[in-house]
């Protein structure tokens, strides 16, 4: 029984074409929406169940709103705050 949501974050370690195959890899068993954050670049990769790929950045929102509705989070609040 696989989750309707996996979300899966980049690590300095990690290849994300692996990542992105083990997003997959969760769609074959039912798994509706994957979420892969990767914080060294920034980016969200939204990947909706036969759909085409959602690419965020900071000043997008990340919903879900066909798991949960009237959650949002601007991508920018995702990273670790920096300090100048």
């Amino acid at each position: 029984m696989a989750p309707d949501l996996t979300v899966e974050v980049k690590s300095p370690s990690d290849n994300l074409e692996e990542l992105r195959a083990k997003i997959q890899e969760f769609f074959s068993l039912g798994t509706k929406v994957g979420i892969l954050l990767n914080p060294h670049e920034r980016i969200v990769e939204v990947y909706n169940f036969g759909q085409e790929t959602i690419i965020l950045r900071d000043g997008d929102i990340l919903t879900v709103p066909e798991l949960l509705p009237g959650w949002e989070v601007p991508i920018a609040d995702l990273w670790p705050l920096e300090f100048d």
